[in-house]
């Protein structure tokens, strides 16, 4: 029996029998989503998914059930799984199983059918085959970002624009419904986000780059680091190429060393070396 948790203004714990309920075959493992609070809440409505987590704490056999009325009693399965495929060494850590467990009571389940469809996160005028992909086709993404917002997306758009993205998106789906996934992304914030998706979608350059100086490059060239965007990270180089002058030079050879921009630091190397007196010349080091 797990320790009591609360969703939707209800308590529940989850009840395990590990060889089985009482009067089983004994050869399966047996799980139920158990309603706690009754008695001070009274009925409750709820969707709910199980899943048994590996050492990796990665979902390895998941059911879900979409809808179930309880009353003080409890719903789950009487066959989970099969003892046989129940690895001691892939699963249980000092003899213990981890299971995770989604409740989704009544009034989520109602928020989530009344949900308008997200709107797109960057203005859609001017942009024709964007603003088509958006009306006919709902977002089956949602990015939960660092600063507390959220985004949607289209799931096939960042699976083929970057394989970071694409392998994030393989990962989520051992975790989610079929028809929605959720990803989390901490390190950035919905500006910066906002301005990759628009990449993502239009293949263009983002505005920040238009002044191409480090302050405002520094963070598109990280989103496009650590997502792969092998374009996106050119047009950055390149932008900040044409604006090196001695007030930039030092931060833009930084963003060159920390992201592994050859092109850019050789652009710096060689502005040092035309600016400075002969005997005053950098010499150029490997860094590793």
């Amino acid at each position: 029996m797990s320790s009591p948790f609360g969703d939707g203004g209800h308590d529940w714990f989850i009840k395990c029998y590990p060889n089985g309920v009482p009067g089983g075959a004994g050869n399966h493992m047996s799980l139920f989503l158990m309603h706690d609070s009754h008695a001070k809440a009274g009925d409750a409505t709820a969707a709910y998914k199980m899943s048994i987590l590996d050492k990796a704490l990665k979902p390895s056999c998941t059911k879900f059930e979409h809808e179930r009325h309880f009353r003080g009693d409890g719903w789950g399965w009487t066959e989970f799984m099969g003892l046989q495929d129940l690895d001691r060494d892939k699963y249980l850590v000092e003899d213990c199983l981890s299971i995770l467990c989604d409740v989704i009571t009544a009034d989520g389940l109602r928020a989530a059918a009344e949900q308008p469809p997200p709107p797109p996160p960057f203005d859609l005028r001017g942009l024709q085959l964007v603003e088509a992909i958006w009306n006919r086709e709902t977002a089956d993404v949602t990015i939960h970002l660092g600063d507390g917002e959220t985004i949607a997306a289209h799931r096939w758009v960042l699976k083929a624009r970057s394989p970071v993205l694409k392998a994030d998106l393989a990962l989520a789906s051992n975790n989610a419904t079929a028809d929605h996934l959720r990803l989390l992304v901490n390190d950035m914030d919905a500006d910066v986000y906002k301005s990759l998706l628009r990449f993502i979608y239009t293949d263009s350059q983002p505005p920040e780059l238009e002044t191409a100086s480090p302050k405002n490059v520094e963070r598109p060239l990280y989103a496009a680091d650590r997502f792969q965007l092998e374009k996106l990270k050119l047009l950055c180089v390149e932008g900040l190429c044409k604006k090196i002058d001695a007030s930039s030079v030092a931060a833009a050879l930084a963003l060159a060393e920390w992201h592994g921009c050859p092109t850019l630091r050789e652009a710096c190397w060689q502005f040092l070396v035309k600016n400075t007196p002969t005997h005053e010349q950098p010499i150029s080091t490997n860094v590793f």
